[in-house]
């Protein structure tokens, strides 16, 4: 899939990987990204962007703010339209899909998809601009998400997974996740990858780009949360994990339920797997009946108290 302006679902795209000393591309992932010997990287899908702005239909606010001005690091924020502007709303801090690789906070799937999430959930949103790889290959993408989360936390009053529980954050509460087609994988196939290994190894040499220097490969515990031992300290008490049944990724965030009750979590954590449909088909057609009951269980997530 490799449509202009939307996503691209890299479990279904080739791979061409060159080694030969006389070519000047090294690794090629056909309508996604290509990468030239002398470092030069050339993104295929997700590079149109377009601007803040108010949404004549839902009436939400957006606006763009640097966080960080040495490292670019920056945020798109979402406010919606409300009635009550001294009510305090939840707060979603988002990142944006991609391998890593491609897309930004403000590609339009992403900004179209976070209207209308804000509009439903009735919440502000935090988008996160992070450096993307290989030029900036993990774990700076996420340093910058987590420098992003310490930035929320700093600004929640008046006067921000896993590292939330090892790391303090004053004045903020993180109450839950919400993992959409979560990209994880493993050294050893699971599931349905068994029967689609082209797509798993795709899924692996994304991998391999975004983070070359990796000593545990395909089982770092960035990519295989499985794999780390301090998963049950995860700073939450609630996890919502949405796959799609013919996405190559769905049996890993099964397998991330799985993973996170044997670790001692305390926590709930719910699996919603839409029928039929594969990797962000949410955004690739965000008024199907599955895209809208996905959104409604998001928005819903996002309002539930939190008892514990």
């Amino acid at each position: 899939m490799s449509q202009r302006g939307r996503p691209t679902d890299f479990g279904t795209v080739g791979l061409l990987c060159y080694f030969a000393l006389d070519e000047e591309i090294v690794q090629e992932f056909p309508n996604f990204i290509r990468v030239y010997r002398d470092g030069r990287v050339e993104r295929l899908a997700g590079t149109d962007t377009v601007p803040p702005s108010t949404n004549p239909e839902t009436g939400v606010q957006s606006k763009d703010v640097v966080i960080d001005p040495e490292t670019s690091l920056s945020a798109r924020l979402y406010i919606p339209k409300t009635p009550n502007p001294h009510r305090k709303l939840p707060l979603l801090v988002y990142f944006y899909g991609g391998a890593f690789c491609v897309e930004t906070a403000f590609s339009p799937s992403y900004h179209n998809y976070l209207n209308s999430l804000t509009s439903k959930a009735n919440v502000v949103v935090v988008s996160v601009d992070y450096r993307r790889a290989p030029e900036h290959p993990l774990p700076i993408p996420y340093n910058d998400s987590w420098a992003a989360v310490k930035w929320v936390a700093s600004h929640s009053t008046a006067n921000g997974g896993i590292r939330v529980g090892l790391e303090r954050l004053d004045g903020v509460k993180l109450v839950g996740i919400v993992l959409i087609h979560p990209y994880f994988g493993g050294k050893d196939p699971i599931g349905c990858e068994g029967s689609n290994m082209v797509g798993k190894a795709v899924c692996d040499k994304l991998w391999g780009l975004s983070s070359p220097e990796s000593e545990d490969g395909c089982d770092d515990p960035f990519f295989n949360p499985g794999k780390n031992p301090k998963l049950s300290r995860m700073g939450c008490r609630k996890v919502l994990v949405c796959v799609g049944e013919k996405d190559v990724l769905r049996d890993r965030g099964w397998c991330y339920k799985e993973e996170l009750g044997k670790s001692g979590w305390g926590g709930v954590v719910e699996v919603m797997e839409a029928v039929g449909e594969n990797h962000v088909f949410h955004l690739v057609d965000p008024t199907c009946d599955n895209a809208v009951a996905m959104l409604d269980r998001v928005a819903s997530f996002l309002n539930e108290e939190d008892n514990a």
